[in-house]
């Protein structure tokens, strides 16, 4: 049977007891009913994870003490960061989402030329955090240790020139190469590009043509900005990743 899994911002030490956030103390006693003496792994997004035994337990508050730590298993060797033009509302979600179950390393939500979502100030600090917790949430159930960054968005062209990595993709349907055919194949990462829903325009192209980014293409079907991320991201964990 598997364990309940949640993600704790702290220090994971053998033997050393901590109070729960209250709204996984909160999660655990009226969801989950559990008890003192049961069982469950935490984690804390640096890639390890701690399995714990339930101490104390209360309405509001609960303790529990790690009784062993590891590495997390469920780790791609195939690092992907995922520069994605900002979708509306609960097409971002289901991006992040899903591209947290497959793996992804790291995201970098990007404004372009045809970005519908407007961001600023408080609003994008709370949609961000939000963002965040989505990822979160995908992390737990996907049983990952590692918790993807979510950048705070900003420009295509402030984000490509922050990026490090090399190997840079962009989806485009008129592109010669597969995505199968389109890095070495001892790459290690790399970033794909993905428009928002109106998709890149030709501004948009010069920018990331001139950041080095290569076109690849998925297929003869024209596919939308909540799909066309994920199955790139498939695609690539397949052949380069740990996708079997």
């Amino acid at each position: 049977m598997r364990l309940n899994r949640a993600y704790i911002d702290q220090a994971l030490v053998p033997g050393k007891p901590f109070d729960l956030p209250e709204a996984v103390a909160a999660h655990w006693l009226r969801v989950l009913r559990m008890r003192v003496g049961d069982s469950a792994i935490v984690f804390n997004g640096s890639g390890i994870e701690a399995d714990v035994v339930l101490r104390s337990l209360d309405k509001r508050h609960a303790t529990v003490e790690v009784v062993a730590i590891r590495d997390g298993i469920a780790e791609s060797p195939f690092r992907i960061t995922l520069l994605q033009g900002v979708a509306r509302g609960e097409k971002m979600d289901m991006i992040l989402q899903k591209a947290t179950e497959l793996g992804v390393h790291a995201f970098v939500p990007v404004f372009s030329d045809r970005s519908e979502v407007k961001l600023d100030g408080e609003r994008a600090a709370k949609r961000l955090q939000h963002w965040r917790g989505v990822v979160v949430a995908a992390c737990e159930q996907s049983w990952r240790s590692y918790l993807p960054a979510v950048s705070s968005p900003v420009s295509l062209r402030a984000a490509c020139a922050a990026l490090d990595s090399r190997q840079r993709l962009i989806l485009d349907p008129e592109a010669n190469d597969a995505t199968r055919n389109a890095l070495p194949a001892d790459a290690t990462d790399c970033v794909i590009a993905v428009g928002p829903e109106g998709g890149w325009s030709a501004l948009d192209l010069g920018v990331l043509q001139a950041a080095d980014f290569k076109g690849v293409r998925l297929g003869p079907r024209i596919l939308r900005t909540e799909t066309a991320g994920i199955a790139a991201i498939a695609a690539l964990q397949s052949h380069y990743g740990d996708l079997v």
